[in-house]
């Protein structure tokens, strides 16, 4: 890894940081960043899990309020949420970089449309005092978004929101509070299967989670000047020029 790899991981994940913090998507600015400076893409999504995972520890934290109320009703959407996660990693690992290069376009174009339309996806405050597991069919949907954010993870917090408004209960806050801490259950799953898979770039992960911190104190600054939409229009441009990157490398 050059000088100049380091520098621009290091923005990467500084800008990975002040995305999440503003509007999420951070995701695919890590993962572009790899996959430019030369790693493989099934190395680059794994690091970018782990490189993502501080900031799902400090969102859960930051709703440690509202999670303390509801955790335990929650521990079957855990358990669900860890198994699929597991698959999704180990899918992931099945595949050679080839076969997932070829993948990579389709999933970025269908992550970034994701994102795109996330302000659209929000779920509507519902009645009730308890984000609760709920039914079949939401178990169901949150094994299925466990599953992709084991296997790929960006656009999954939105995804996760969407599916989780339709099928628990609870105001926004509450969904908002047990998205977060669904996510740090498939992305610690994810991140445990691909440390002993041995695809992690632990150099490049090192260089990006301290921008990442850096970049998430300072989403707090940004938010207070950029609008939120002019972050999200960022992340969706970051998101398509990567899908065309790939398109046309083949």
């Amino acid at each position: 890894m050059s000088v100049l790899d380091a520098v621009l991981l290091f923005l990467a994940g500084f800008l990975s940081g002040s995305a999440n913090a503003v509007a999420g998507g951070g995701t695919f600015i890590t993962f572009g960043a790899m996959t430019l400076v030369g790693v493989p893409p099934i190395v680059a999504n794994a690091t970018s899990s782990v490189t993502q995972f501080p900031g799902y520890i400090t969102s859960t934290l930051a709703y440690w309020t509202d999670i303390k109320h509801f955790w335990r009703g929650a521990l079957l959407l855990c358990l669900i949420s860890a198994a699929g996660a597991l698959a999704g990693a180990f899918i992931l690992l099945a595949l050679s970089n080839p076969s997932f290069r070829v993948m990579v376009p389709w999933l970025l174009l269908a992550a970034t449309a994701l994102f795109a339309a996330g302000p659209w996806l929000k779920p509507a405050p519902k009645a009730g005092h308890e984000a609760a597991v709920g039914s079949l069919v939401g178990s169901l949907a949150q094994f299925l978004t466990a599953i992709y954010g084991g296997f790929f993870g960006a656009g999954m917090g939105v995804m996760m929101l969407a599916t989780l408004g339709l099928t628990q209960s609870g105001d926004y806050h509450r969904l908002n509070a047990l998205k977060n801490m669904l996510a740090v259950v498939i992305a610690a799953v994810a991140i445990i299967v691909f440390v002993s898979g041995g695809v992690v770039a632990w150099p490049q992960a090192i260089v990006m989670i301290p921008g990442g911190a850096l970049g998430g104190y300072a989403g707090v600054w940004i938010a207070k000047r950029v609008p939120q939409n002019a972050v999200r229009g960022f992340v969706v441009a970051v998101g398509l020029f990567l899908a065309f990157y790939y398109f046309a490398k083949g």
